[in-house]
């Protein structure tokens, strides 16, 4: 990733927001945050949905799963930015093929196919396999469930919805698919790490750079699914 760096011959200008009596703080954090990150400004300035992107981005650069002509599920899908970049390294809709599927209505994608529906909705799999053509190469996960401020009970809730993502992903994987999904650190649990080893050949946790070094969020990659198909 060619981030804007010192000797660039551009002076980098902090953006800063004023706190006022009807703006909370944890509100002027956020926005100044996000004022002044550069994944923030890279994601509008090339066009992507979301700063989350580069994540997966950087993500498979290293791991190499998103081929060309694959099936992609991206699941809690909203605002798009996994898919955008899903689309483009497998080569949809001409050569792949990409599904999103989230609770919310997303703005239509060139080469995605968008789904409004609970994943957890007993006819979501075959839905979206029949969307794909088949089974899927790769699912995806970035969903986060919705913060308590509690840092172990998030911790909780996180990693239930991974572990039900994981139940989804082995319906509708091909043998040798990979599953990707959001976590947080701290400690995966024991039973989700004993339920990935089973269905999978190999499970690693990964931090890219575009994942802001004061989030506790890591991604758990776990590739060579098991299934036989049927």
């Amino acid at each position: 990733m060619n981030m804007p760096g010192k000797g660039s011959g551009a002076r980098e200008l902090k953006v800063r927001v004023k706190s006022g009596k009807k703006r909370k703080l944890s509100s002027k954090l956020w926005l100044d945050r996000q004022l002044n990150d550069p994944y923030v400004a890279r994601a509008k300035r090339e066009g992507m949905r979301s700063r989350a992107a580069y994540k997966l981005s950087e993500i498979d650069d290293k791991a190499h799963f998103l081929k060309k002509g694959g099936r992609v599920i991206d699941l809690g899908a909203a605002p798009g930015g996994w898919s955008q970049v899903a689309a483009k390294r497998v080569g949809a809709p001409q050569h792949g093929r990409v599904v999103g599927i989230d609770l919310l209505d997303i703005d239509p994608l060139p080469g995605v196919e968008f789904m409004q529906l609970d994943f957890l909705d007993e006819s979501a799999p075959d839905k979206l396999k029949a969307l794909l053509g088949g089974r899927a190469d790769v699912v995806l996960s970035d969903m986060a469930a919705n913060a308590t401020g509690h840092r172990k009970t998030d911790h909780i809730k996180i990693v239930a919805l991974v572990e039900v993502a994981v139940e989804f992903a082995c319906e509708v994987l091909a043998p040798g698919g990979a599953f990707l999904a959001k976590v947080l650190q701290g400690g995966t649990e024991a039973t989700l790490l004993t339920l990935l080893k089973r269905d999978f050949t190999t499970v690693k946790h990964i931090k890219p750079a575009a994942s802001r070094s004061d989030s506790a969020e890591l991604y758990l990659l776990a590739t060579g699914f098991r299934g036989d198909g049927d």
